[in-house]
């Protein structure tokens, strides 16, 4: 049996960012801005935020030091964990991770930033425990595997991340190899999500994200204390990857660690929506500016998805082809796809053509169907297939590596381009610039403070009465 806990346990305790690949330094300062510019947008668009607001400041979470990026106000850390955390996915575009089918760094990303802002942690160390918590999460969702852990109706995003958000505050505390254990041990008596969210487009799919940050903060916090933790966490009769699949293969966990970084095969989205539709959406913009569709012309619409994309975006149809709110349009095939055919683009202000007569028009003519070809495909390349019927004739666009993937990953100018999108209308350019600028060069800072209060909005007065 792999002692898969405490090798993890080792590598973490001991991951320096100095000495990690020049590649993999650089994309983990991408995926932080990435993820930042998601948070900062996320406190004031998100429907579901004003909710969870209320109930942390209900909660006695907001009477803290610690900071929520794109609030004026300070929480406690598990406050501000949980509110990252949560504000991270709350647009759906944050990073993925398609062969474990999660979002790695929302739970990560929230849980060091706390962590770092508790005992004054420079950036070089906050950057090692992120890459740390990308391991793991993305490790364990490999082990699994994602798949089979999907079929039961949990979601890795929560369920690894809170393991993977347990590294990264355990590693910015500077635990050994035994305290990080405890942290997994008492994490795995925390790790829970569920995706029956997807039954009426429920909130609790941001929420459990952010308490999977929360958790993993808490549990690297007792450890810190000297609190005991379940021992073999993950390969154990009773630890995670037993519990939460049939048939887990514990040594995928630890395969090429140290040599091979699964942060590296970690995507970051162009469209905020559930990413096995994005091939599709890749598919719909190129074939309208290539033949000048315009949606009157369009007769019918086929999206070929692989099985697990049939679950999330294409299936029950008539349902899909129906949003009626911000969570229906992100797992809707039949939307994205829609905007991408009438409007040229999908981003975040998409979302306000839910009733758009033009995407109406084409909704029903949208089918979802499991494609043999991208099954095939999957889950090695997210790939899609759109068959558009139009003028008498069809078109068929085929997308195997869709933009942002990893072998197609957004240069660095993509990457501030999107984060302007989201930051700009909360901070203003001149200071999203300088969050942004403060984020590339996380490694070289004494901590994280500063960054954290270019995070918050000039104005107050922004914030009354949300």
């Amino acid at each position: 049996m792999a002692a898969v806990t405490a090798t993890l346990a080792q590598y973490c305790a001991t991951l320096d960012f100095a000495a990690l690949p020049a590649e993999v330094q650089e994309r983990t300062r991408f995926l932080v801005l990435d993820l930042v510019g998601n948070i900062v947008r996320g406190r004031h668009d998100a429907e579901s935020t004003p909710a969870l607001l209320e109930a942390v400041r209900a909660l006695g979470l907001a009477a803290g030091g610690s900071a929520v990026l794109g609030d004026s106000a300070r929480y406690t850390p598990a406050g501000a964990a949980l509110l990252n955390g949560a504000l991270a996915h709350s647009l759906d575009f944050d990073d993925t991770h398609a062969a474990g089918t999660l979002h790695p760094g929302a739970p990560v990303i929230p849980a060091a930033l706390a962590a770092a802002e508790m005992v004054g942690a420079s950036g070089r160390t906050v950057l090692s425990a992120i890459v740390a918590g990308y391991e793991v999460t993305c490790r364990l969702a490999l082990a699994l595997p994602g798949g089979d852990h999907y079929d039961r109706g949990y979601h890795p995003t929560a369920t690894c991340g809170a393991f993977g958000a347990a590294a990264a505050a355990a590693r910015v505390f500077g635990l050994d190899a035994k305290g990080m254990e405890d942290a997994f041990g008492i994490a795995l008596s925390q790790a829970a999500g569920s995706l029956q969210f997807l039954a009426n487009g429920a909130w609790t799919k941001r929420f459990q994200v952010g308490w999977s940050a929360m958790n993993g903060l808490a549990a690297a916090t007792l450890a810190r204390q000297g609190f005991r933790g379940a021992a073999e966490a993950f390969e154990g009769r009773a630890g995670f990857l037993r519990a939460y699949a049939p048939n887990p293969t514990p040594e995928r966990a630890l395969q090429g660690l140290g040599t091979e970084f699964e942060l590296m095969q970690t995507a970051v989205k162009p469209y905020p929506s559930c990413r096995y539709g994005h091939a599709g959406v890749d598919a719909a913009i190129a074939l309208r500016a290539e033949l000048g569709l315009k949606p009157e012309e369009i007769e019918s619409v086929t999206m070929g998805l692989p099985n697990k994309g049939m679950l999330l975006v294409g299936a029950p149809l008539a349902y899909k082809q129906n949003p009626q709110n911000v969570v229906d349009g992100q797992f809707s095939g039949p939307f994205v796809v829609s905007c991408g055919l009438a409007h040229g683009h999908m981003g975040w202000d998409s979302y306000a053509l839910l009733h758009d007569p033009a995407v109406r028009s084409l909704l029903p003519k949208v089918e979802c169907v499991e494609d043999p070809e991208i099954q095939a495909l999957f889950p090695t390349y997210m790939a899609g297939k759109l068959t558009v019927k139009a003028r008498g004739q069809t078109f068929v666009k085929l997308v195997k590596v869709a933009k942002g993937e990893p072998e197609n990953f957004l240069t660095e100018a993509e990457l501030r381009a999107k984060f302007h999108g989201l930051a700009d209308a909360v901070l203003g350019q001149e200071r999203a610039t300088q969050l942004a600028d403060a984020v590339i060069g996380l490694d070289k800072a004494a901590d994280v403070n500063g960054l954290m209060r270019l995070g918050a909005p000039m104005m107050a007065a922004r914030l009354a009465g949300e």
